[in-house]
């Protein structure tokens, strides 16, 4: 199914979800934060640090900073790697997973509400 909207229309959209979001109760996340979360939920696993660092083109360290909030939140969850102590590895949680789920209504429901 294609979708087709004017970049007006996207905007608009993109808007109206990001207003939802700072309204709700719901965590407030960076769109760094964002990006990561949908990744770890939408791409398969496994995922690691240096794997969404590369994803997002940014360093470790960045990536850390990001999920440190995000652990706090419960949204994902790391462990180490038993098979390469080096790697950490990045789960999904049932938060993370209500969160996402949540996420997607919201914009459905936005992206109806708009005008044609």
């Amino acid at each position: 199914m294609t979708i087709t909207l004017r970049p007006s229309q996207a905007l608009r959209l993109w808007q109206q979800v990001n207003l939802s979001e700072v309204r709700d109760a719901a965590p407030d996340l960076t769109t760094r934060q964002a990006a990561i979360l949908l990744t770890v939920y939408l791409d398969p696993p496994p995922h690691t640090v240096r794997g969404l660092a590369a994803r997002l083109n940014v360093t470790k360290p960045v990536i850390t900073r990001a999920l440190d909030s995000m652990g706090a939140l419960k949204l994902v969850s790391r462990h180490r790697d038993q098979l390469d102590k080096r790697n950490v590895l990045i789960r999904r949680t049932v938060e993370g997973a209500l969160y996402v789920e949540r996420l997607g209504d919201v914009i459905i429901a936005k992206a109806r509400e708009l005008p044609i």
